[in-house]
């Protein structure tokens, strides 16, 4: 198998036609087994089910109602999630006390799965809003935490005896060094954030909803709209994709330094 040499140009096929050849070849053949009753279209439906599922829910407003709910909550909780696990990712990061405080509770409740906090969230807040953007939440805050304190801790160490050598203080330490060497794991973190945010909202909104994307899932399974549960995960798997596009743009401006193959590509050729 040839090869590919470090820093030789991608063809166009592979770097715009195949993300879109493969994809439509999974679509057809999956209409066409469904077609055939290859496969059952009761249990897989085929896409143009979905789809036609999709432009009658589009057209009646129901797509853009659940839409608007699911992405209001997980906005919120990704938020709070992601800025509670910087901040404590980087309490933990810089100060070993408080790493030493926190690492038994943390150890104990990373491995819990979300599903089995819902009892607990609907006992201590209700059945409310609350507890739903807690699950959220919870989903977005171990991923930015985790990812925090790996980047401060992955800092060079050589950068960082320099900067003790020629004494420098430890706010441009901090900025100078630290900083620009975690904000790669960050954006890791939160890119990763974004998508558990997105993947806690059926969770989240089997706690008593009465819309979103999760809610529209669930509904759909109980009276057996399979077309209609399936839109609904497709859905949240375009939307998690639309943010993390979104995300990856922002760090690519935020950490132009860490893309040396855009420099590259924006230098004027001779």
């Amino acid at each position: 198998m040839k090869q590919k040499r470090p820093g030789e140009p991608v063809s166009p096929f592979t770097q715009f036609y195949l993300p879109v050849f493969f994809p439509v070849l999974v679509v057809v053949v999956w209409e066409q087994l469904s077609g055939h009753r290859i496969i059952n279209p009761v249990i897989l439906p085929p896409p143009s089910d979905i789809f036609s599922a999709f432009t009658v829910m589009l057209s009646n407003g129901q797509v853009a109602r659940h839409l608007r709910a699911s992405a209001a909550r997980v906005l919120l909780g990704f938020f709070c999630g992601s800025s509670l696990g910087l901040i404590l990712g980087i309490l933990i990061g810089l100060f070993r006390k408080i790493e030493r405080a926190t690492i038994l509770i943390v150890n104990i409740l990373r491995p819990i799965p979300l599903i089995a906090l819902i009892p607990v969230f609907i006992l201590m807040m209700g059945i409310g809003e609350t507890s739903k953007i807690a699950v959220i939440t919870m989903g977005a805050f171990w991923c930015v935490l985790m990812n925090t304190v790996y980047g401060i801790k992955s800092t060079d160490k050589k950068l960082l005896e320099l900067a003790y050598v020629l004494r420098k203080g430890r706010g441009i330490t901090l900025l100078r060094i630290i900083v620009p060497s975690a904000l790669p794991p960050v954006f890791v973190g939160i890119r990763l954030g974004a998508s558990a945010a997105w993947a806690c909202v059926v969770a989240a909104e089997m706690i008593a909803a009465s819309s979103g994307i999760g809610f529209l899932i669930m509904y759909a399974r109980e009276v057996t709209q399979t077309s209609v549960m399936f839109m609904g995960v497709l859905l949240i798997g375009l939307f998690g994709l639309l943010i993390d596009t979104v995300i990856a743009g922002i760090e690519r401006r935020v950490l132009s330094w860490n893309y040396p193959e855009k420099k590259k590509s924006g230098r004027r050729q001779p």
